[in-house]
């Protein structure tokens, strides 16, 4: 196994932020904390970590369009090499999209498991983007297709069975191998082959090139 990923933990609560701390994955090296966002960037700057965990609405941010504090971390961390995740209680909508346009890898709710968050931070470093199931779709509407597109069943799409079509589309959609394995009654195993599969056949090479093949198609 390789060195564990340095990791920041931004957030207001002392109590969550130590409890995630205890609950990640040995994989996750806890080199830093913040709880403002002046303190948040000067920690990253210090620490530069692989990834920062942000909580979106912070103390200690300027201006209306900052109201949020998450965009006022990652703009003021910039440029760093850095990624971000952000790991809110919120699921609002206008939450999702202020964060990711401000230039978040991914998004994840803070009922996620230290396992979960362990997973996605993973993810994030290695350059995909990820994003709990049901805040996939903020994201899709925000940045995906022109409305107005119509899905196009090309001879891509025909390549695909009907049941790959089924897991492409929930995993284009965010849902983790478990989840889509529970909504088609299938195993975990046979979820991972038809994702092989699907990437093979479409000539992609990650979850994140397969949300924005299938958002440009207008298939979620």
């Amino acid at each position: 196994m390789g060195e564990p990923l340095r990791v920041v933990i931004v957030d207001d609560h002392s109590i969550f932020r130590s409890g995630l701390r205890a609950d990640l994955d040995p994989s996750v090296d806890v080199v830093g904390e913040a709880a403002d966002v002046a303190t948040a960037i000067a920690v990253i700057a210090e620490t530069a970590p692989d990834v920062v965990l942000l909580d979106v609405h912070l103390p200690g941010a300027s201006g209306v369009a900052e109201a949020s504090g998450g965009e006022a971390v990652i703009r003021g961390s910039a440029p760093t090499a850095s990624r971000f995740l952000a790991l809110s209680v919120s699921d609002a909508a206008e939450d999702v999209v202020r964060v990711i346009r401000a230039g978040a890898r991914g998004y994840i709710t803070k009922g996620s498991s230290g396992g979960e968050v362990s997973r996605a931070v993973h993810a994030v470093a290695g350059g995909d983007a990820v994003f709990s199931p049901r805040l996939a779709g903020f994201v899709l509407d925000a940045f995906g297709a022109v409305a107005g597109e119509t899905a196009v069943v090309d001879d891509e799409l025909d390549r695909l069975s009907s049941r790959e079509q089924e897991v492409m589309r929930l995993i284009a959609r965010g849902y983790a191998y478990k989840e889509v394995a529970a909504e088609l009654f299938i195993s975990i195993k046979t979820v991972e082959t038809h994702v092989s599969s699907v990437l093979r056949k479409l000539q992609l090479s990650s979850r994140h090139e397969l949300t924005v093949w299938a958002s440009e198609r207008r298939l979620l």
